[in-house]
C-alpha cells in the first residue's frame, strides 16, 4: 500500500498530541498487561545493530505473540532515529525515550476515528492476507 509510512507518521503525531502514545518496551508490556483492550496499534522498531540484541528480540517475540492473540495490528520500523525525530524526547524529563516499542491507545473520546489508523489497519490486513504478519514500514524522509 502506498503511503503506509506517511500514515504511520500522521498516526504517531496525532497520538502524541492526544496523549495516546506509550513508548518503551517495559512501559508497553505493563500497559498491555493492565489494559490490553485499550491498545489500538503497536510499532516495533529496531536498527541494524539492534538485530543482535537477544533480549530485545525475545521481548519483540513476546509482544508480537501478545498482539496477535489480542487482535492488535503490529508493524516494524527499521529506523529508530526517524522515530525519535517524529516522537521526540520524553515530555516529562526531556530525556530520549526507548522507542523500540510504541503503543497507540484508544483515547477516551467516543467516536474517535483516526484516518491514518484506519489506513494502517487496512495495510496490516492486506499484509496478513499474503502471510506477512508483521509488515515492515519505511518512514518518509
Amino acid at each position: 500500500m502506498q503511503g503506509a509510512g506517511t500514515a504511520l507518521h500522521e498516526l504517531l503525531v496525532s497520538a502524541q498530541r492526544r496523549g495516546c502514545l506509550t513508548a518503551g518496551v517495559y512501559e508497553s508490556a505493563k500497559l498491555m498487561n493492565v489494559d490490553p483492550d485499550n491498545v489500538a496499534f503497536c510499532v516495533l522498531a529496531a536498527d541494524q545493530e539492534d538485530e543482535g540484541d537477544i533480549a530485545l528480540q525475545i521481548h519483540f517475540t513476546l509482544i508480537q505473540a501478545f498482539c496477535c492473540e489480542n487482535d492488535i495490528d503490529i508493524v516494524r520500523v527499521n529506523d529508530v532515529a526517524k522515530l525519535a525525530v517524529i516522537v521526540g524526547p520524553s515530555e516529562d524529563s526531556g530525556e530520549p525515550r526507548d522507542l523500540h516499542c510504541i503503543l497507540i491507545t484508544n483515547p477516551n473520546e467516543e467516536g474517535w476515528k483516526d484516518p491514518a489508523l484506519e489506513k494502517l489497519n487496512l495495510f496490516c490486513e492486506e499484509s496478513r492476507n499474503v502471510n506477512d504478519w508483521v509488515p515492515t514500514i519505511t518512514l518518509p524522509e
